[in-house]
């Protein structure tokens, strides 16, 4: 203690290698005394070493109480030093362990991790563009709206698919799907778009849209890069908008018998996939392949069809019918295709032009025969606006007998995403072809999501204007970004155009496609990898046998996503083959596998996470290792969607306070005070203010730890080693807690489970190398634990770790 008066006390605790004050006021000693108690019981450390138990142990004691002590009181009264029995020990309470660790402490967590390491570099965001800005630029307030008593969804309710087709086709004006829930922010923002903030425009949206086909919210890559990048739970993504929006019917947009994943799965995920979708709140399913392989698009048609939704054939739209040069592809095709998907039993026939290839005239072409061949069946035609004809395109498609074209709020609309909606409206208005939407009530939501936009600006691709040139290359709309950021991780950033070349001339040597998930990703690496390696088509058959190219490229070539029209190119697939002793496919790749077994993935995840639900098990089967690491996550950060997107994004800087809202009436003010010096063993510790307690967060500072470094491994008696790979995802002690040999020190996630870390030796705590959240090998050193056996030892040891 450095002082002591009637008026006053002040205070300085250690906080492993810091020092902090605490001073406080009174008009007594006594009311001093009594307010630097309550002020170090309220102090939140966590992952560091203290000597807060011992000061209390001084602080607490009768003849401390009096005032009137001397230089030899701790000397005469040794018992302060037994901080191991101490009621001040808050770890040996359970205070620290895991399943007490709050909402807001995990949160804190993840600010101070994101204060000091930054986003990985795996979600994309670009640094330079996060903002220093901690204001909601998203909390715009969206004008109040007449809600109609219902929308064209209560008619598919009543009537069926097959009655609200129906009402589809004899439906006067232009219906509109909005893609701004899914495909427009997967097209422009990398898919990144958070729930919160689909969240707040969805009462408004279902007023505004009431009279649209469809709001296109989810499926294709929002399931993947919910858990992946935004540590959100699709289903409850699905089940939170269903509820705020029941006057539109919810699409989703289905790849066959790759369900929402990238690769086959077993029947019986797809059938009890879709049924769990529609009982969630999808109302279309929008069922397409990316290679058109009837086969693959029959399983996708039927487990949609038998869960009772209101089934989509799509047919992936490449080349250009009003080209007779442009080979395959021409209206016969696309006829063929078409009569094949309504002999199925699908409700609607879609045209989906994934890379915005369709020009006014292609359009009216394929849309008036498909017209004339099908005239009771609804048709939905999807375009995207990257060349920037796609509104022109849109309006030569309701001309030519479409009920349904796809546009995006004008704020999320354009360049690689979809054409404008509020343009559409407005040159359909007052015609025969009048959407029924009114412009006044677009031009809200318009400026809602302009304001939103801004937020995801570190996601933004970078383009600027339109690209004519995807009439050559043909890369789809939603992968356009994707690309242009793998290319820039590769650093093949400077060939780019270079890439784009590459990737129409790759479609060529795979067979000539239709590019859209997963064959899309096929042609997309292998352009970046033929950019890489300086290679071009003739070399590329010359070594085919021994090139080591990309596996997806070797999956296609196998058979593993379907036969593409014409069938596969030779003699390129059988050199690439047989120079790896490979056996091609026959048939639909996912007939031959063996049913999932739901029950005993159920076993295992309920061993190993609490609260797991059908929905739990399906996004397991769809993305094992994706779920996996996404639990993980959970585990040490929390429910990380409950924060709102500009703390979600932007890391804190000294000096930064923000307000956290975690439900009514529980506001929290947190100011981050400080960024802790960096230690021996690479760690920080990240000081906050929460409504005025101080909490001290130690992390890992992942930036300096020098390249290739190791850390250090566990050897000899006491040393507490990783027993696997994994992450950690819980610590149960500090340094200086007293411990069991056999209790669990720490928390592991690896290979699928979590695991508890044992004590290695009865003692005291006298070194930690990790923190929450910190990446291990086998072997490596987690803490190290000095044995002692007598209860005073133990206690001089605690006192000797903590000064």
């Amino acid at each position: 203690m450095d002082g002591i008066g009637y008026a006053g006390m002040t205070i300085t605790p250690y906080y492993d290698s810091m020092i902090c004050k605490y001073t406080v006021r009174g008009s007594n000693f006594q009311e001093a005394l009594s307010r630097m108690k309550r002020t170090l019981q309220e102090c939140r450390i966590r992952g560091v070493k203290t000597n807060i138990p011992f000061i209390l142990n001084v602080m607490t004691h009768p003849e401390f109480e009096t005032g009137i002590v001397c230089t030899s009181f701790i000397d005469d009264n040794p018992e302060l030093k037994q901080i191991s029995k101490s009621k001040w020990n808050f770890a040996s309470s359970g205070q620290s362990t895991q399943k007490n660790v709050g909402t807001t402490e995990r949160a804190l967590r993840y600010f101070a991790n994101l204060a000091v390491n930054g986003h990985p570099d795996e979600l994309g965001a670009d640094a330079a563009k996060l903002s220093t800005n901690h204001n909601d630029p998203t909390s715009h307030i969206l004008p109040k709206i007449e809600i109609p008593d219902a929308g064209t969804r209560q008619i598919l309710l009543d009537q069926g698919p097959a009655g609200y087709a129906k009402f589809v086709r004899e439906n006067k004006g232009l219906m509109l799907t909005d893609t701004t829930w899914r495909d427009a922010h997967q097209s422009l923002l990398a898919t990144r778009v958070r729930s919160n903030d689909l969240l707040r425009a969805a009462p408004y949206t279902n007023a505004a849209l009431a009279n649209a086909f469809s709001l296109e919210m989810w499926g294709g890559a929002t399931f993947d890069v919910a858990m992946r990048f935004l540590h959100e739970c699709p289903w409850e993504r699905l089940e939170k908008l269903r509820e705020a929006v029941p006057n539109v019917p919810f699409q989703m947009l289905l790849r066959g018998a790759n369900a929402v994943g990238y690769t086959n799965y077993p029947d019986n995920v797809v059938h009890k996939f879709c049924n769990q979708a529609h009982k969630s709140g999808v109302d279309v399913f929008r069922v397409f392949d990316s290679l058109n392989y009837i086969d693959n698009l029959k399983l996708g048609v039927d487990a949609a069809g038998s869960a009772g939704g209101f089934v989509e054939g799509a047919m992936s739209y490449t080349g250009d019918v009003a080209d007779p040069t442009k080979g395959k592809y021409n209206l016969e095709y696309y006829l063929d295709l078409a009569s094949k998907l309504v002999d199925m039993g699908v409700h609607s026939l879609a045209v989906k032009d994934m890379a915005g290839l369709l020009t006014p005239r292609a359009t009216t072409m394929l849309i008036s025969a498909l017209r004339a061949e099908h005239p009771d069946v609804p048709i939905h035609v999807h375009t995207h606006d990257t060349a920037g004809s796609g509104v022109a395109s849109m309006i030569a498609a309701a001309e030519a007998g479409a009920d349904v074209v796809d546009a995006a709020i004008d704020g999320m609309s354009g360049l690689t995403s979809q054409p404008s909606l509020g343009a559409l409206v407005a040159n359909m208005a007052g015609t025969d072809l009048d959407t029924g939407i009114k412009s006044t009530d677009v031009g809200p939501l318009n400026t809602y999501w302009e304001n939103v936009r801004t937020v995801y600006a570190p996601f933004e691709s970078g383009q600027l204007s339109g690209s004519s040139d995807v009439y050559q290359h043909e890369i789809p709309g939603g992968q356009y970004t994707n690309l242009l950021f793998q290319s820039r991780q590769l650093g093949l950033t400077e060939k780019w155009p270079e890439i784009k070349k590459k990737y129409a001339e790759a479609n060529i040597i795979l067979g000539d496609i239709p590019k859209v998930t997963p064959s899309s990703k096929v042609v997309g690496d292998l352009a970046q990898f033929m950019v890489a390696q300086d290679l071009d088509a003739t070399s590329i058959l010359e070594q085919a046998d021994s090139l080591a190219f990309p596996e997806s490229v070797i999956q296609y070539l196998r058979g593993e996503i379907g036969i593409p029209p014409g069938g596969f190119p030779e003699p390129l697939r059988s050199k690439v083959l047989a120079g790896r002793g490979l056996v091609p496919v026959e048939g639909r790749p996912g007939a031959s596998l063996p049913d999932y077994d739901f029950e005993a993935a159920e076993i295992k995840l309920k061993k190993t996470y609490n609260g797991i639900t059908e929905k739990d098990i399906l996004s397991h089967a769809l993305y094992p290792q994706v779920f996996i690491d996404w639990k993980a996550f959970e585990m040490i950060y929390g429910e990380v969607g409950v924060l709102p997107t500009h703390l979600f994004l932007n890391p804190m800087k000294e000096g930064d306070e923000v307000e956290l809202v975690q439900g009514e009436g529980r506001t929290f003010l947190i100011k981050l005070l400080s960024l802790g010096q960096v230690k021996e063993d690479g760690t920080r510790v990240v000081v906050f203010e929460v409504n005025g307690e101080r909490w001290f967060m130690p992390v890992t500072d992942n930036n300096l730890l020098a390249e290739g470094s190791a850390r250090e491994k566990a050897s000899g008696p006491g040393s507490v080693g990783s027993p696997m790979p994994g992450v950690i995802v819980k610590m149960n002690v500090k340094v200086g807690d007293k411990v069991t040999e056999g209790a669990a020190v720490a928390g592991l996630s690896a290979m699928k489970m979590e695991s508890n870390i044992p004590a290695t030796a009865t003692g005291v705590v006298t070194r930690i190398l990790v923190n929450v959240g910190d990446k291990v090998e086998g072997d490596d050193l987690i803490m190290e634990i000095t044995e002692v056996d007598d209860s005073e030892e133990a206690d001089d040891l605690i006192m000797e770790v903590i000064e």
